[in-house]
């Protein structure tokens, strides 16, 4: 799946223009439509911009159902499979609850460096 065909289909259902995109988001126009056409791949940033202006839940970007699409499904990993046990195990599970969390958003998810594993967000400031 393209998310700029996704975007643009959201878009169309709700008989809005990229001007009116554009006045929602502070996004230039010509940027909205090298995203549609699929020039250009959006930051996360901007796709929480656009799926406000649409006034869609984020899932909605990537899950055309009514429902977004269940962890569920996924097979549970083999013992040997990276990420299974121990501190990566660890990582992936606060890593897929910051994810699921719809409400406060993390600016930064993950970072490089040799702390990256022990934090997921950045430090309150004081």
């Amino acid at each position: 799946m393209v998310i700029g065909n996704r975007l643009k289909e959201l878009r169309e259902s709700k008989n809005l223009s990229q001007g009116d995109i554009e006045k929602r988001t502070g996004l230039l126009r010509c940027y909205i439509s090298r995203v549609e056409n699929g020039h250009t791949v959006p930051a996360i940033e901007t796709l929480e911009k656009m799926a406000r202006s649409l006034e869609v839940p984020m899932y909605r970007l990537f899950h055309a159902g009514e429902v977004p699409a269940g962890l569920s499904k996924m097979k549970p990993p083999k013992d040997d499979e990276f990420g299974s046990k121990g501190r990566e195990a660890d990582y992936f599970s606060k890593l897929r609850r910051l994810l699921e969390n719809g409400a406060g958003r993390p600016k930064v998810v993950a970072a490089h460096g040799p702390k990256s594993r022990e934090r997921l967000t950045p430090k309150p400031m004081s």
